[in-house]
């Protein structure tokens, strides 16, 4: 039995194609010529090429003022080059987006606090200025969570709780995050004592509003009332803020919370100074030591630097 050659397109490369379409378009190897600013005789050699490549006839020539004609094999490659040069063009339109950051993806790791105040106006403005750009969201409570999702590249870019450090992961910082204290706004504490501060001290031994442990703030925030002499007792925990702030609200006992974990339009509460302090909080942005970074990931570094620090800074008067 003979075996019949199968055609093989190894040997096409784009400029064949080129010159497929323009001699198609055309009618002839003059006008191609003419078309795609090459000699005739170079488009004669890209035509010859082709039609070696794929062991078939493209055009039939009739010589003479007549044009050239496509065969079969012509048409039907005509079809699928016409398909890859659209395709290789929106490849370019896409990759000259992607290159200016305005289009593509970009996937960010966040946390509670940080999606309800401030990634609201990065986003916002992120979308104003690369209104094309496809914007994911993962949160988690815990660093550890983001930081295992960005090194395993399900995210790009991620906020965290600082101070915060990791060998695999290059840190910009945004700002600091004061820890304050949410009192009832009709309390007995808040009309002991009706100044912007509260002495520290005057927790001890009072049930308070807080985190469940090992969550960073927990962590933070009874390590630095131990470290003025305090032992902190909670009479109610969760892990998430609106219901810490409610249970303030409802009597059930004060709350010391980052600053921007507060709702400070709430009238049932007020939010006081620590005096002394406690460490504030840092945040932060992390994304992998070492890997190439998408223009949209610096995009929108260069607006969280912006919005969060602004954010912070208001935050705090």
């Amino acid at each position: 039995m003979d075996h019949v050659r199968r055609p093989t397109l190894e040997k096409v490369d784009l400029r064949h194609l080129r010159a497929l379409i323009a001699v198609a378009e055309e009618g002839s190897f003059g006008g191609a010529a003419d078309a795609l600013r090459m000699s005739q005789a170079a488009i004669s050699q890209q035509i010859a090429g082709l039609e070696r490549a794929i062991g078939q006839r493209v055009f039939d020539r009739p010589g003479g003022p007549r044009p050239v004609t496509l065969t079969p094999a012509g048409r039907l490659l005509l079809a699928r080059a016409t398909e890859v040069m659209s395709l290789l063009d929106l490849a370019a339109a896409e990759l000259d987006d992607l290159s200016s950051g305005t289009a593509g993806r970009v996937t960010i790791g966040t946390y509670q606090s940080v999606s309800v105040q401030l990634l609201p106006d990065v986003v916002r403005t992120l979308r104003e200025q690369a209104p094309d750009l496809s914007i994911a969201l993962i949160e988690h409570d815990r660093n550890e969570d983001l930081v295992d999702e960005l090194l395993a590249g399900t995210i790009d870019v991620t906020f965290l709780a600082g101070p915060f450090e990791h060998d695999d992961l290059d840190l910009t910082l945004l700002g600091t995050d004061p820890f304050v204290l949410l009192l009832p706004a009709d309390g007995e504490l808040a009309r002991a004592h009706p100044g912007r501060t509260f002495p520290t001290s005057a927790l001890a031994d009072v049930p308070m509003v807080g985190e469940h442990e090992p969550q960073y703030g927990a962590g933070t925030i009874n390590a630095g009332l131990r470290a003025l002499g305090l032992r902190p007792r909670y009479a109610f925990r969760s892990y998430d803020n609106g219901a810490q702030q409610g249970m303030v609200r409802a009597g059930v006992g004060p709350a010391i919370m980052p600053l921007l974990a507060t709702d400070p339009t709430d009238p049932g509460i007020v939010i006081k100074s620590l005096d002394p302090a406690l460490e504030p909080r840092t945040i932060m942005l992390g994304t992998r030591r070492g890997a190439t970074r998408s223009p949209a990931t610096d995009l929108f570094t260069r607006i969280a630097k912006r919005e969060c620090r602004a954010h912070l800074a208001r935050a705090r008067h």
